[in-house]
């Protein structure tokens, strides 16, 4: 269970995924050695999935963004969820409640990918329904 270091950890990661562990133990006023043992446990234990990298929403103008609400039927949500974790064009994917399932942040490079996503995302076996939106600017 994280504690409050690892939380002070990942929320410096949050901001900073190539942060240094040297600029993380200044940060967080801890040994250097600390933030790396810590790191490896959150990794080791899968706490942290992973590092990426966030741009600009305006820095891909020319990609197709959407938004996904997914219906999922049964009890096959972490199939489903499995499934869509290992598609690129997924940016987030968040668990939600009411008539909708899961939300997915989708971009493409242009919309023949975008309409091969749709279609791929509702091939997926337990995905009973879809309503996707794209999304035409960030104000």
């Amino acid at each position: 269970m994280p504690d409050d270091l690892d939380r002070r950890i990942i929320g410096h990661l949050r901001a900073d995924g190539r942060a240094s562990l040297s600029k993380l133990a200044d940060a967080l006023g801890v040994a250097r050695g600390t933030v790396q043992s810590r790191l490896d446990r959150l990794i080791d234990t899968g706490t942290l999935l992973g590092f990426t990298v966030r741009v600009r929403d305006d820095y891909e103008d020319l990609s197709v963004r959407a938004v996904m609400m997914i219906e999922i039927t049964g009890k096959s949500t972490t199939q489903v969820i499995q499934k869509l974790r290992g598609m690129v064009e997924i940016q987030t994917l968040h668990t939600t409640n009411g008539n909708w399932d899961l939300v997915a942040d989708i971009r493409t490079g242009n919309l023949s990918e975008f309409d091969r996503v749709l279609r791929q995302v509702r091939m997926i076996d337990g995905v009973l329904n879809s309503e996707t939106s794209l999304l035409l600017s960030t104000v």
